[in-house]
């Protein structure tokens, strides 16, 4: 799972492991909960910072099954199926909405990336979001969102705005937001083959790039260890030693007889 082979879908992992389709959507939920716990990386030196968009998903919500089962009493969700603009001729939302999710990425030139989901797209939102990653020496790289001029003014730090446009995407030769706009791209074809994941679990989603661009390691795994364990721990490892025997126990009762390959390819595989 947190290796560099191509992301696949929950069933075919379980047709490739021999594994009930449901026990690898449980273990990766599972491994979600644990990665989701991490500190964050620090940021130093020059920092970029941009947001890119994720279609809100409400799978698995079971809201039009239970508004169609009783129309009286349920309402119907908020945002519009897409059969729906062409069945009841509602005209089609262009460009940012509400139903567009705001994802923060941070990077620095050490290496060191941040992705986060945000709450809207105000600039109240993103400045808090942002505030804590910025140190008050580094220098921000970002578009002209309100949220990072703020900043920059209420803490004085050397700030380029950088455009989209020809001309204007590298400030005094060095400062732009490349490599943000090269971690969009990898996030893109990673979470494509998954097909929009649900809002609800999107967090997860979002956290387990992150945690493959830095190598399986995140910084720091605190909540999820038993008493004895180091703080600082590899999450592999980590979570081969505490959950080994369960994964075990669990798969034997699942396909009877046992996992049919070793846990840690399982696990890389997962």
């Amino acid at each position: 799972m947190l290796g560099s082979s191509p992301p696949q879908s929950v069933r075919k992992l379980a047709r490739r492991l021999g594994l009930n389709k449901y026990t690898i959507w449980r273990w990766r939920m599972l491994v979600f909960s644990i990665i989701g716990s991490g500190t964050v990386a620090a940021f130093s030196g020059i920092i970029e910072a941009d947001e890119t968009y994720h279609r809100e998903s409400r799978k698995g919500s079971r809201e039009l099954v239970r508004h169609f089962a009783d129309p009286t009493m349920v309402t119907p969700p908020p945002r519009p199926r897409r059969e729906d603009f062409t069945t009841q001729g509602l005209k089609m939302m262009r460009g940012l909405s509400r139903w567009q999710l705001p994802i923060l990425t941070v990077a620095d030139r050490g290496g060191s990336c941040l992705f986060r989901r945000l709450p809207n797209r105000m600039g109240a939102t993103m400045e808090r979001a942002v505030k804590p990653l910025v140190p008050g020496d580094a220098v921000l790289c970002s578009d002209g969102g309100n949220g990072y001029k703020n900043l920059a003014a209420a803490r004085s730090l050397k700030h380029f705005v950088i455009g989209s446009k020809p001309g204007t995407r590298v400030a005094a030769g060095c400062y732009h937001i490349q490599n943000v706009n090269s971690l969009y791209a990898r996030y893109k074809r990673f979470i494509k083959p998954f097909c929009a994941p649900a809002t609800k679990n999107l967090d997860g989603y979002i956290r387990w790039p992150e945690v493959r661009l830095a190598g399986g390691n995140p910084p720091r795994l605190s909540g999820h260890r038993k008493p004895g364990v180091a703080a600082e721990v590899c999450f592999e490892p980590f979570l081969t030693a505490v959950w080994e025997r369960r994964f075990a126990a669990a798969a034997a009762l699942v396909v009877g007889t046992g996992p049919q390959v070793p846990f840690r390819s399982w696990f890389c595989a997962l």
